[in-house]
């Protein structure tokens, strides 16, 4: 049995059980390094978090991380950039018609060895980003309005490309539904990098998934879809709903990983009706690409906690949420709770399946403005945290948990 579960309805649900006292118990602290500042602005070295020009709000602001080398890119600034662990920029690409000449970025010229440098593309709305072991970008972007177009079958409006660029920054060519120069994409939820610097977009329709698997020449290779009334429930579960947490892939294989959540209907017992939903279970589904078919799954368990409300302490279940994949199957998972995140890392592979580690990384309330993270395929998870002045660049050795034996 199949329904959706609003997502709108579980948040509201989360963030009242925060509010009331939902604490990380007894995990161990993680420890937090922060790396550098930036400035909240439009110059080279800033990132324009919040528009002050006040015709926009808060557009996307992403961030990846490899080898120490960290990748931003800048909606509102119409920019990415990219800076090492010491905060140094390294160098730009940005639309020129909406930001200011670089005073410390030279433009890179044919021949020069130059160490900083920038690079000018018309940028509209950069958002999802993705760096290969080429140090190849793979950067969402929006087109402008009269190059979308709406498919009727779908329900969906096309209207994204993925950015690719190589190593220094200079533009190599667009990619699209279809690969190289291909149709626009919908709306983008996921971009990663795998196995043989290939390519993943994870794309949300109105009525399911489509998730496009690219070459590292750009060209396509396998095309998955997931209708939301074909969600797999597993075979022992009876008269639950099913609601797609996330889809993540994985950094040295080809497989996606489904993570799903069961409810199921409550009843009032001195009525016989139906007085709402609790949560059922969870589970992650390992997908081979190639075929679709599912390799096996592994129960997540519940984030279990206790709600302190008017001196009255109750306990509560509370469902993880995907992090991501990193190498040799390890899926990472993360509940908010007060003054930061409880992390939980699963192993997925056949020999360990099940091993569980857990930690909690700490994030100050006045860091809440905004976060984005992201976890490289090693295991350090990297976050770049606002409050209304400044913007952190910081990291946790979240690797750190998976010591030097597998789980």
């Amino acid at each position: 049995m199949r329904r959706a579960v609003s997502q709108r309805v579980v948040i509201g649900i989360l963030l009242s059980l925060l509010a009331g006292g939902c604490t990380q118990e007894s995990f161990p602290s993680i420890t937090r390094e922060n790396l550098f500042l930036l400035e909240i602005g439009r110059l080279e070295d800033q990132v324009a978090l919040y528009n002050l020009e006040g015709d926009q709000g808060i557009r996307k602001t992403e961030l990846t991380m490899r080898d120490g080398l960290f990748y931003i890119s800048d909606g509102n600034g119409e920019k990415i950039t990219r800076y090492n662990s010491y905060g140094d920029l390294l160098f730009m690409i940005y639309n020129d018609k909406t930001n200011p000449l670089p005073l410390t970025l030279p433009p890179l010229e044919k021949g020069e060895i130059v160490t900083r440098w920038a690079f000018t593309y018309p940028l509209q709305d950069p958002g999802k980003i993705t760096v290969d072991s080429r140090k190849h970008l793979y950067v969402e972007d929006q087109l402008p309005d009269e190059a979308q177009r709406f498919d009727p079958e779908t329900k969906a409006l096309l209207n994204k490309v993925i950015l690719h660029f190589d190593e220094y920054g200079r533009f190599v060519q667009y990619l699209g539904q279809e690969g190289i120069g291909g149709s626009p994409f919908p709306k983008i939820e996921g971009l990663y990098t795998s196995v043989q610097d290939e390519l993943a977009v994870v794309c949300r329709l109105p009525t399911g998934w489509n998730i496009y698997w690219f070459d590292s020449d750009g060209m396509s290779r396998y095309v998955v879809k997931l209708q939301d009334t074909a969600l797999p429930i597993p075979p022992d579960r009876d008269m639950v709903f099913v609601s797609l947490d996330a889809i993540a892939v994985a950094p040295d294989e080809r497989k996606l990983y489904l993570k799903t959540d069961y409810y199921r209907d409550t009843y009032d017992e001195s009525t016989n009706t139906r007085s709402g939903n609790e949560p059922d279970s969870s589970v992650i589904w390992v997908m081979r690409v190639e075929d679709g078919s599912y390799e096996r799954t592994i129960e997540v368990p519940f984030f279990e906690s206790t709600l302190t409300e008017s001196g009255r302490k109750t306990p509560v279940k509370l469902f993880y949420s995907l992090m991501g994949v990193i190498r040799k199957e390890r899926v990472f998972l993360y509940v908010p709770v007060e003054a930061g995140y409880a992390i939980l890392i699963l192993a997925t592979d056949s020999a360990t399946n099940g091993e569980q580690r857990r930690g909690f990384i700490q994030v100050d309330p006045e860091e809440l403005q905004f976060n984005a993270f992201a976890l490289a395929e090693d295991g350090i998870l990297s976050g770049l945290l606002a409050d209304h002045w400044d913007i952190k660049l910081v990291w946790w050795r979240t690797d750190k948990l998976l010591g030097d034996t597998p789980l």
